[in-house]
């Protein structure tokens, strides 16, 4: 197979998130307002739409393996890092929470992760308490309005919730997963 022709659903699993580890693929950095979806029957990426700039995301996004969450699509993750990371690459994180969240009436939750492995900040991030507060601001403002000058008010962030709650949301996307 070509280098971008693999299926993520087929050669990673969602880790071990019971123990609090997550694999995660990252569909847009930080910074971009390219909305780019994985493709779950083609095995791979496209552009979707192009987004207002300013709405470009405050954090990386991306998909958990092997998940399917109440709207259809594979459990979305935020990644946290300093720098944005690139398209196409997987990587093995740890749970800090989870951001609950609803598009258009449909349950949207993004898992909140950072790098399993951050020598940079010597793994600081190990809770969401961790995370800078004007940080958390923004990832909120952001999923808040970036659909407004399309169809305003149709998302809403429900609150942030810690690992635990994560992993409950984590257990029933992988068993949606399983069920298909």
């Amino acid at each position: 197979l070509p280098i971008f022709g693999r299926d993520f659903n087929k050669v990673l699993s969602p880790g071990d998130y019971g123990k609090g580890e997550l694999n995660v693929v990252v569909e847009i950095p930080t910074g971009s307002n390219h909305k780019i979806e994985w493709d779950r029957e083609r095995a791979c990426f496209m552009l979707d739409r192009v987004e207002p700039t300013v709405f470009a995301k405050p954090c990386n996004y991306g998909f958990i393996p092997q998940t399917i969450d109440e709207d259809g699509d594979e459990l979305d993750a935020l990644i946290i890092t300093e720098q944005p990371l690139t398209t196409g690459i997987w990587l093995k994180t740890r749970i800090l929470g989870v951001m609950k969240f609803v598009d258009d009436e449909e349950v949207d939750d993004k898992i909140i992760c950072v790098p399993e492995d951050d020598r940079n900040n010597g793994d600081a991030y190990q809770t969401l308490a961790d995370l800078p507060k004007r940080l958390i601001q923004q990832i909120e403002y952001h999923f808040n309005h970036y659909k407004d000058l399309k169809k305003p008010g149709s998302t809403k962030v429900v609150e942030f919730a810690g690992v635990d709650v994560a992993k409950e949301v984590i257990a029933k996307a992988t068993r949606r997963w399983d069920e298909q």
